[in-house]
This record gives structure tokens, sequence and C-alpha cells, in this order.
């Protein structure tokens, strides 16, 4: 064994870090259901998913073919029948293959996928394997991510994941258990040291116990130490960044946050703000956008923009402290000094409440979907029923159990079930009631594309009623003009330059790319051929250009496309450019875009 190292208890070193995993805790493998996802068929009717092509005998996969029926003739049952109606040692026979060495015998349709997977150079052929895989804990480490060696050094019968398994409050309590021997507390409830063990020990758990505090300053007690960065929320991984630069005590910074009372409970936020606070006491700038009411009144100066959004906005209507903002005549002003309030349109909010019903069946009984045995998380085995056809939120304190419930288990759960998602749901017993339902959308903050060529339009499906009726006008016709002359990702309409992005890139290498205005079509995207073509005086290009309000003006005789663009409108996008490129929407944007996608179909 090697000597031990603080790398040795490091997943991020080849030194620490599990080999059958790489310091993940998990791994890919295979999934029988998705390797036979539809047991009605039989084998020769392409049960066997990855290898569809073995349902013919001719073909570029016709080596299946044979191969199934050398070993259905050796093993005796039939290609012909469906899957559910075979013997289970035959099902595992075809998805493991048989036992022995020998040049006869059948791989199986699992190991064969996994040593394709692993020996393949192909990309393409990586991707398509993995649709039939998921991940699971690895088999070696269960998950722990570190070599047998670092999990065999223990202090006080624990390991270093069995400790990062804990809560931030959990962790708190077991670093101040920590004592020497001579003490006269009650040594069952007290981790023992020798005096030399001690002296080691005793600034490395202070500097320990102060970032465990730093962390429940920010009221992020509830977070285990070994929790997955990918699983925080945005406001989550702020606050930890935040707790980080508390901790590093420098002074004369520049701290920037945006919404960081995100998904915060009231409970929490009085903390958060006293954690902002101490940051501008060390010596500190910290600027904030914030929406929240308690927020602004706590802070030393306010800066108010607009005075409305997109077009409207973009200059300064208030510089002054939040006492003078009180006075201000503005919509800030006018909302914190409470002259304005947020009403709930018509008054009528509780009569509407009382009146609608919940989804019932046939016979008046009310549906409900059920989760039960929730235990993801901080989830404790719990049991919950959700009405359906109404408007039902999901309330607690930060770390509660909200987002385990709602997105990790119900999300995940819905979508494998309903549209074959690739996802494993939190631990759960069961979901009731799925029968019920027949489409699950999740509305989140993730970018509704990566590239310049996702916009607005294109989501939300508008884009395509815009190039036809550009591709309907008599100029078009007469040129011959289709509709994707109109568009900016094919060959013909697009500059081809740019190839339709309307910048280039130029790539820094070690320093973050650097996109310019495409020379040839000064950020258009299209070419001039393209751009000859005009409906009521506007080209494509401009009619990109033109903000939701506009467009819904613009094409206010056009039922399809007014349709799409009221609906952006409606949840606060009026100001948005049509054709802005998803990657300069902020979360919040994006979110409400692919809300009024949805609401568009109704």
């Amino acid at each position: 064994m090697p000597d031990i190292e603080p790398r040795t208890f490091s997943f991020n070193s080849p030194y620490g870090a599990c080999p059958a995993c790489t310091g993940l805790g998990s791994t890919l493998e295979v999934d029988p259901e998705l390797v036979l996802p539809n047991k009605r068929l039989s084998i020769a009717e392409g049960a066997i998913r990855p290898w569809a092509g073995a349902s013919h005998r001719v073909g570029r996969q016709s080596w299946y073919w044979w191969i199934l029926d050398d070993v259905a003739s050796r093993r005796g049952f039939s290609l012909s029948v469906p899957v559910r109606d075979l013997s289970p040692q035959a099902i595992e026979i075809v998805l493991y293959g048989e036992k022995g060495g020998d040049q006869k015998s059948f791989e199986g349709v699992i190991p064969n996928l996994k040593r394709r997977w692993k020996e393949t150079d192909s990309d393409f052929t990586r991707a398509e394997i993995e649709k039939y895989m998921l991940i699971t804990p690895c088999p070696e480490c269960h998950g722990k991510r570190l070599r047998p060696e670092a999990l065999g050094v223990r202090i006080a019968g624990e390991n270093i994941a069995s400790i990062t398994d804990r809560t931030i409050d959990q962790a708190q309590v077991f670093f101040q258990k920590i004592t020497p021997k001579k003490s006269y507390e009650t040594w069952s409830h007290r981790i023992v040291l020798t005096e030399n063990d001690l002296k080691i020990a005793t600034p490395l758990v202070k500097e320990i116990e102060k970032r465990l505090q730093f962390l429940r300053d920010v009221g992020l007690e509830y977070l285990t130490l070994s929790r997955e960065s990918t699983t925080l929320s945005g406001g989550e991984a702020q606050r930890i960044q935040l707790a980080t630069q508390i901790g590093s005590r420098l002074t004369g910074i520049i701290y920037i946050l945006d919404e960081p009372s995100i998904g915060l409970h009231p409970r929490d936020h009085a903390r958060l703000i006293a954690t902002i606070k101490e940051l501008r006491d060390l010596g500190n700038t910290v600027i904030m956008v914030e929406h929240d009411a308690d927020t602004m009144r706590e802070a030393d100066w306010i800066l108010d923009l607009g005075p409305g959004a997109g077009k409207h906005g973009g200059k300064v209507i208030f510089s002054g402290t939040p006492k003078e903002i009180l006075k201000a005549k503005t919509l800030t002003g006018e909302y914190l000094s409470g002259r304005k309030k947020v009403l709930v349109e018509g008054k009528k909010h509780s009569n509407i409440l009382q009146n609608v019903g919940m989804s019932h069946d046939e016979k008046g009984v009310t549906k409900y979907l059920t989760v039960t045995g929730a235990a993801a998380h901080n989830l404790k085995n719990i049991d919950v029923s959700i009405p359906l056809g109404k408007f039902v939120c999901v309330s607690g304190v930060s770390g509660s159990g909200k987002s385990t419930l709602v997105n990790d288990i119900l999300a995940k759960a819905l979508l494998a079930k309903l549209h074959g998602a690739h996802l494993i749901p939190g631990s759960h017993r069961e979901i009731i009631g799925m029968e019920h339902i027949n489409k699950a959308v999740v509305v989140d903050q993730s970018p509704i594309g990566r590239t310049p060529r996702s916009n607005p339009a294109t989501y939300t499906g508008a884009f395509a009623y815009i190039r036809n009726m550009f591709a309907a006008t008599p100029e078009a016709r007469v040129r011959g003009y289709g509709a994707g002359r109109f568009s900016f990702n094919v060959k013909g309409g697009r500059c081809e330059v740019c190839e339709g992005q309307g910048v280039k890139k130029i790539e820094m290498y070690f320093l973050p790319d650097v996109y310019v205005e495409c020379e040839e079509c000064r950020g258009k995207r299209y070419s001039r051929e393209a751009l000859d073509i005009e409906y009521n005086g506007k080209n494509i290009a401009e009619v990109l250009d033109m903000t939701i309000e506009e467009a819904l003006e613009f094409f206010a005789a056009i039922p399809a496309i007014r349709q799409k663009f009221a609906t952006l409108s409606e949840v606060g996008l009026g100001y948005m450019r049509v054709g802005q490129p998803a990657p300069t929407l902020s979360g919040g944007e994006a979110q409400r875009v692919k809300l009024a996608t949805e609401l568009s179909r109704r």
C-alpha cells in the first residue's frame, strides 16, 4: 500500500479515485428494459431494440440473426414467439449470453453492447449504445468514489465518505465532539484523541468548523458535504460561492450577485442579508441584481433602471438611498412605499377557487397523483397526494425537499413513463395515478438552445409560419423560392460566409472565444437574394429584429403567428426581439419562453 497522503482521499486524483468508476461514483450500465422495451414482440419481429436489424435475414446486421438462430436451436427456444412467453432461462441467455468460453458460446446482447461501447473509437457508435444505458452506482465503491485503501482509514470508526455524507449541521456536531483523552466528559458522546493526535488535529478542526459555519450562515446547513454540484439550484451554488468569499476574508473586492434570494424561504432571508452585510463590513463593495423588497430596503444605495423593458428601458430613473426611493415616482418606488400593491386581478380569486373543481372521473371521484415512499436526499419516506386539475404549490423552508420531490422524483418518473426518457427518478416506492396523465412538460430555467441558431421564434414554432408567409409572396413565387430560402440554417437563404450565424468566431485558445459581426451580411444572417423579398415593407432580417410587441402588431391579421407572439407578450416578454439568440436569454426569460410555447398550444 502506498503512503497515505492528502491526495489519497481525493476522488479527483488517480491516487484516491476508485479505479472502476474513476472517481465518479457511478457507471453506465446497459438496462435490460431498454434492450427489450416491447415484450409483446418476438425476437424475429425486432424485440431486441439495439439489434433490430436481426429481425431480417438480409441486410447489414444479418450476422446477428444467424447467431441468434444458432443459439435458439441449440437451447430449444423459438425466435418467433413473443418475448413475454419465453422462459426466464431463455431471456437470460439472450441478454447475458451462455456460460463457457468456447468459440461457439453466445456472447449475449448486454455483454456485446458493453464491449463495443468500451472498444469503439466512434463517437456516433458510443452515443447509439448509450441510448440503452443508465447511470447506476459503481458496483466497486458503491457510490463512495474512493479506492478501498482510502475508505479503510477511519477516525472514531468513520471513514471520509461517511463523514462527507453528513449534512453540514451533522458534520459540525461531529467535529465539535473531538476532545483530548483527559477530558472528564462522558466519553461515549465524544471522539477521544490522544494528546499527540489532538496537536495535529486541532488547527485542522478549527478551519473545518469555521468553513462549516460560513455555509450555515448562508442557509445551507441542510446540504450534505458530498452533494454533487450539478444537483444544486442556482441560488444554492451562488450562496456556496458567497460562503467561500467570506471565508477568504479578502478586502477591496467588488462582488456581483444575480438574485441570490431566488428559491430562499423567508426564514433564511435574514441570514443571507446578514452575510452580505458582513462582506460589505470587511471593506468590500457588493452589487446585487435583485427584485426582493426586503433586500432593497436593507441596501445602502439603490440604482433603479427603466422606466419599462426592452426599448422602453435602459435609463437610470433613480439613484439614491432606500428612504429616498420611497418618495420617487418610479414603479419601484410606488410598490416599495405601498402606494401601489400587487392585487389578484378582479378580486374574485377566493370565489374562483371555491368554484373551480378538481379533475374528476365519470363518477365524480377526485383524481390524484400519489407519490409513495419518497426517500431521496432529505425526504423521510413520505407519501404525497397531489390533486389533479388544480394549481398546486409545494412550499417549505430551504432544504426541506421541495425540489427533490417535484424535480428528482415526480418529474423524472413522469418523463420516463410517458415519454421514454432515460432518467432514474429519486428513491420512491411507486407513483399511483399516472394513467390520468398523457403528457408531462418540465418548464425550467435551462437554455432553450445552446447556439445563436435557436431563438424565441424558432422555439415557439412561429418562425415556420413566418418563413411560409415570405415564400407565399408574389416576388418569392416568381423567383421559385420555397420556405427553405428564408431559413438561416440551410444553404440558399443563409449567408455562406458566416453560415447563417451573423457572427464569426475567433478562437483565442487559452482565452474565451470572441465573436465579431460578419462583414458580408452585417449580422443579418441571410443572403442578398433572401433579403430582397419583403412582406409589408419588411424583409426577413427586419422581422427577426422586431420586438415581440412590434411583431404582434405587424402580424395582427395572421392568427397562427399572432397567437404565438401574444402568449410571449402575456408572460412579460414583449420587449424581447423575435430573433434574439438563445444564449443571450436569462434563465427566467428562457423559462417564460417555454411557458409561452405550452400556452400557445391551447
